[in-house]
C-alpha cells in the first residue's frame, strides 16, 4: 500500500516565509574562525542554530576538507529551520570578478 502525500502540504515549507535570516563570517586563520549573525528572526531559533553551526565549524577554517562536509550540515540545518543562509568566506565571488586590462 502505497502513502499518497497531500499536494497542499508538499508545498507548505516553499511557501511559507524564512523564519530568519543566518550569516556565518569567516573571521580569518586564527581561531575561532567564524561569527554567525541574524539580521531578523526568533531570537531562541537563531541562538539555537547559532551554537549548532558553531559546534560544527570551530575550529575548521574554510580549506580544511572537513569544512565541506560540515558547511553542507549547516546548509541542511538552515534549510530544515527554514532558515536564509549566506556565507562570508572572505573571498571574491566567482560572479563578480571582471577581467582587468
Amino acid at each position: 500500500m502505497s502513502q499518497q502525500v497531500n499536494p497542499s502540504f508538499q508545498g507548505a515549507s516553499e511557501q511559507a516565509p524564512p523564519r530568519g535570516h543566518i550569516r556565518v563570517v569567516y573571521l580569518g586563520p586564527v581561531a575561532p574562525h567564524w561569527r554567525v549573525d541574524s539580521d531578523f528572526g526568533d531570537r531562541a531559533v537563531i541562538d539555537e542554530f547559532r551554537q549548532r553551526a558553531q559546534a560544527r565549524l570551530l575550529l575548521l577554517p574554510p580549506h580544511d576538507p572537513q569544512f565541506r562536509r560540515n558547511r553542507e550540515r549547516v546548509a541542511r540545518d538552515a534549510e530544515r529551520e527554514n532558515l536564509v543562509l549566506e556565507w562570508d568566506l572572505g573571498l571574491p565571488d566567482e560572479d563578480d570578478q571582471t577581467p582587468r586590462a
